[in-house]
Parts: C-alpha cells; sequence; structure tokens
C-alpha cells in the first residue's frame, strides 16, 4: 500500500512537474542559506556528517556544491521514477529542517 502511494507511476504530471521544480529551489536555497550563515558564523556547524566531512575535505563552498548537486540528482531521479509523492515529502522536509531553520539563525544574526 505504501509503495503504491509513493510511486503514482504518471509519466506526465503537472503536479511530478511542479513539485520536482520545487524540490530544485528547496535545495538551491539551502545550498545558499547554508554557504551564507556557515560563512556568517565563521565556522562549520553542519548537522549531516557526510555533508560536514565533504565541506572538511573539499571546503565550504566545493562541498555543498556536490552535496547540493548529488541531492538534485536523486530528486531529478525519484521525478523520473514517478515518485512524486516522495519527491513532495522530501521538498516538505527540507524547508521544514533547513530552510526556515537558517531563515531564522540569519534573521537573528542580521
Amino acid at each position: 500500500m505504501l509503495s503504491r502511494w509513493i510511486f503514482n507511476r504518471t509519466k506526465e504530471s503537472p503536479f511530478g512537474n511542479f513539485i520536482v521544480l520545487a524540490f530544485l529551489i528547496v535545495q538551491a536555497l539551502d545550498g545558499t542559506l547554508t554557504y551564507v550563515g556557515l560563512a556568517t558564523i565563521g565556522k562549520v556547524v553542519e548537522g549531516n556528517p557526510l555533508v560536514a566531512s565533504l565541506m572538511a575535505g573539499f571546503g565550504l563552498g566545493l562541498g555543498l556544491t556536490g552535496a547540493k548537486l548529488f541531492a538534485a540528482s536523486l530528486g531529478i531521479a525519484l521525478h523520473i521514477f514517478g515518485a512524486h509523492r516522495l519527491v513532495a515529502a522530501l521538498t516538505a522536509f527540507y524547508l521544514a529542517s533547513a530552510i526556515f531553520p537558517w531563515v531564522a539563525v540569519l534573521a537573528i544574526l542580521s
């Protein structure tokens, strides 16, 4: 039942097209806000250990760019496979756990 909810296999879906675009915008916002926030704070305090290790190994900009490009490509793959509702859930998750907290932190810091 859950599999049928996640994978609504419609090839052309206005909802799917909208939500993958929203996912890509949220990924770009997350990368930008994370970069600005960490540059403002002056130290790496990334909650995701994989992204933190990428930033430690390749630097703030390149590490974040690589992580966001990888996440975007996975979101596009889910869209191609018809997992539009899963992409929508991930978009909502990123808004709640990454975008809104960074906006609040940056509002406090400015």
